[in-house]
């Protein structure tokens, strides 16, 4: 919970502040619909969420698997993009709040004053560095962390709640100010509501909840998966109802006590509410303390984002064609997303509010996805919750979109990433277009046999075939048709090859091959993300099994050159003869061990 805590209660650094100058006075009526939000919808979701991926995959996943094809991987790209603007967001907003703590200490204020940008870029620079260093999770730092630092936001919120029960009018003027709110208490519900997608910070953790599923201890045997998905379950609600609670106070006393002036952009108390409310209450000392131990979860939080990019990038990416060995290269992926972080801190001027709501449509985007999918997966199975599923749905992409429309930075920086994403991938599966991709090659019994009675005669012959007729006649006119047109030698057995597309837009992957009996004919059916390059696989195996240098048979394809290309790209197929061919050339520089590709038409 704690490693999850990072993110999530961090947010209190800022959350209060944010929420103040965003609803005003309405801000604790607001900050109430948002946790009626958490409860009700964000945490059903996560719940579901958690037993559909126990093993950390998230929404995004989930998502993948329910959507195939090629919509569900542009649709999961830009949901990545999303999520690399939550996560960069989170390293820049911490820091940039962590560097507020530390130039508002009265101890220091004095001698640091208008180091803002300095100090943000330094902690940018510090977590970078200490990533290239290398740096893993530590669970135990998280929990001393977390632990001392909501017990320090407990003992802020309660004297201020103090302090509110000492002045009642403090109180009774701010209720004052609500009923006398323009269209009366219906008035404030409707405008608590419009304004709630300003706070969605409070709703951060709920991702990197699910995300930690593998370092949760399930059950044995059988039964660990289940364990697993109960105990982040209950790490979940645990969560949920401590920053519920925590909202809610923190949003009525930063409300009710701290002055407006103060909570601006260059006020005392802007970024920092609570670490003011701390200083004021309880003298410079506790509030010294509070504020180095804000620091440090907020750096933290960083640590934690940055950790989650480079887990996103090997899990996802190369599924997209880019290329494994640079995309789990740590060190020059931590430079990239220091280099990033820089220009988002400079782009925002290190101001905390600024970047709310950016950080916020990453939230909700992903929050939203992930209502998505629960919904999916509730309506396929035909159950019950799938309705209320889907008003969750509905309500997060409400607040996503006022989220949007009013503070549309969120949606630049994830376009940014976004494409980015979709460029970096089309040019390295271009520059892949030609590899085997294939990690490994199967036959089941019966393919192993074909195999091993048509090499008894010395060769290997195999015509492609495509799996549109699977007659017997249509077997014998196509054998015909290859001893015609590319001089396949009379006699002797023949084997036909299908290849079937599956999953065009993967890469990587198990050829499993069937063995089938059509009539007098045999048959490998199989099925791969791109015909050519799986063809080339199977006829290096079979090189390797036998010993002997198998040939292919193909007719020529009659469509023109761009459309083959394009189809091949995008849906695995194309010109296959010649695309096979130079698949092969690359993976076997000898030409006399390379499997021979005839075509004729």
């Amino acid at each position: 919970m704690c490693l999850t805590g990072v993110d999530y209660f961090s947010t209190l650094g800022y959350q209060p502040g944010i929420a103040a100058v965003a609803a005003g006075a309405l801000a604790p009526v607001a900050t109430l619909v948002l946790v009626a939000l958490t409860l009700l919808g964000a945490l059903p979701v996560y719940r579901r969420v958690a037993a559909e991926s126990p093993h950390g995959e998230g929404s995004v996943r989930m998502l993948e698997r329910l959507l195939p094809g090629w919509p569900s991987k542009l649709l999961v790209l830009v949901l990545l993009g999303f999520a690399a603007t939550d996560f960069m967001i989170t390293i820049t907003l911490s820091a940039a709040d962590a560097a507020a703590h530390l130039v508002q200490n009265p101890l220091v204020r004095d001698h640091i004053a208008g180091w803002q940008m300095p100090a943000t870029l330094a902690l940018v620079l510090l977590l970078g560095g200490v990533f290239l260093k290398g740096m893993r999770e530590a669970i135990g730092l998280a929990v001393a962390l977390v632990g001392t630092y909501l017990a320090l936001n407990v003992a802020v919120i309660a004297r201020g709640l103090l302090e509110v029960a000492h002045h009642p009018a403090v109180l009774s003027g701010w209720q004052g100010t609500l009923a006398h709110y323009h269209g009366g208490w219906g008035g404030v519900a409707l405008t608590a509501l419009i304004v709630f997608p300003k706070l969605a910070l409070g709703l951060s953790g709920f991702e990197t909840g699910v995300s930690v599923m593998p370092q949760v201890r399930g059950g044995a045997g059988a039964d660990e998966a289940a364990g697993r998905v109960r105990h982040t379950r209950h790490l979940l609600v645990t969560a949920a109802l401590i920053m519920s609670t925590l909202l809610l106070g923190s949003s009525l006393v930063v409300t009710l006590l701290v002055p407006p002036a103060a909570l601006q952009t260059g006020g005392v108390a802007s970024g920092r509410a609570l670490a003011y409310l701390a200083h004021a209450q309880f003298g410079e000392g506790f509030g010294t303390l509070y504020d180095l131990s804000t620091i440090l979860i907020l750096w933290f939080a960083g640590a934690s984002a940055l950790t989650g990019l480079l887990n996103i990038v090997p899990r996802f990416l190369p599924r997209y064609g880019m290329a494994p060995e640079w995309a789990t290269a740590t060190r020059p992926l931590t430079l990239v997303f220091t280099a990033i972080g820089i220009f988002i801190t400079l782009l925002f001027r290190a101001d905390v509010d600024a970047q709310g709501g950016a950080y916020a449509t990453g939230v909700l985007v992903l929050m939203s996805s992930a209502a998505f999918a629960v919904t999916l997966s509730a309506w396929r199975a035909r159950q019950r919750v799938a309705p209320a599923f889907a008003l969750v749905t509905l309500v997060f992409i409400y607040t996503t979109v006022l989220n949007v429309i009013e503070r549309p930075d969120g949606l630049r920086i994830a376009s940014l990433f976004i494409l980015g994403i979709l460029g970096v991938s089309l040019v390295s599966r271009v520059n892949r277009s030609t590899e085997l991709r294939l990690s490994g090659v199967s036959l089941d019994l019966a393919a192993r046999e074909f195999v091993q009675g048509a090499a008894r005669s010395g060769a290997l012959r195999l015509i492609a075939h495509r799996p549109d007729i699977l007659t017997a006649r249509e077997y014998r006119d196509k054998a015909r048709e290859a001893r015609l047109k590319t001089h396949l030698p009379d006699g002797g057995p023949v084997l036909f090859l299908e290849i079937t597309v599956a999953g065009a837009s993967d890469f990587g992957g198990t050829l499993e091959v069937h063995g089938h009996t059509v009539g007098v004919h045999q048959v490998l059916r199989a099925s791969a993300p791109a015909v050519p390059n799986a063809i080339a696989a199977l006829l290096l195996h079979l090189r390797a099994q036998t010993g002997i240098v198998p040939d292919v048979y193909f007719g020529w394809d009659e469509k023109g050159p761009l459309t083959n290309a394009a189809n091949f790209l995008m849906f695995g197929e194309g010109d296959i003869a010649p695309l096979t061919r130079e698949v092969l050339r690359k993976a076997e520089p000898d030409a006399e061990q390379r499997p021979l590709v005839h075509v004729g038409g």
